[in-house]
């Protein structure tokens, strides 16, 4: 089994589907214009949001605070070898999609809401790969809080035909790819697209 954290899933899913844009900083230099995001990236840490090692920069003069305050939680959580990354800040609808391998099925893929509350809401819809975006749209159709992305009080409708879009592409991969797991949480709909924002994959 080979495990792809965020920088080598991100790559590998680039080819197919919208990713948020990052790049690797080996030093606290050469930010962006706020506001971007710094993450930690090692395989010994993919919940991230667990340990705070993802930190959202709105003001330039927080850059270098936020960028040595995960390089000191990665080294205390001896999570060498180890990378800090700034992402493209993405805003919209949180939303997780998964791949998964079953002996007696194939490979399922799974659409719900996403986030760091994932595993407490539980929101989530089951379909065996591959799907349509019909099946697409009746999966986002039984999702309890599927009104986030139809602009629920008064939000911004979100980009629904680019989340259905991008759940038939990945539920297309395991057909030409040895996959056994993967997790994107969270793809982020905004009002126009949608971006993988942090992935993990699991390969034969």
């Amino acid at each position: 089994m080979k495990v792809l954290a965020e920088n080598e899933a991100e790559a590998f899913l680039k080819r197919c589907v919208p990713v948020a844009k990052s790049v690797t900083l080996k030093t606290p230099k050469g930010f962006w214009k706020p506001p971007f995001v710094l993450k930690i990236v090692s395989k010994k840490a993919l919940h991230k949001s667990d340990i705070g090692g993802v930190r959202i920069v709105k003001k330039s003069e927080d850059a270098k605070e936020a960028y040595n305050a995960l390089s000191t939680i990665a080294k205390k959580k001896k999570l060498s070898p180890y990378s800090i990354i700034m992402q493209e800040y993405v805003q919209g609808v949180e939303m997780i999609i998964g791949i998964k391998s079953d002996p007696a099925f194939g490979h399922a893929i799974m659409l719900g809401t996403g986030g760091t509350l994932v595993e407490l809401i539980r929101d989530v819809s089951f379909r065996i790969c591959p799907v349509t975006e019909r099946d697409a749209a009746q999966m986002i159709e039984e999702l309890k809080l599927k009104n986030l992305l139809y602009g629920f009080r008064g939000a911004p409708k979100a980009d629904v035909n680019a989340l259905k879009r991008i759940v038939v592409k990945i539920s297309q991969l395991p057909q030409t790819h040895k996959i056994t797991e993967m997790d994107i949480n969270p793809l982020i709909v905004s009002t126009k697209g949608a971006k993988v924002v942090d992935a993990r994959i699991v390969m034969e």
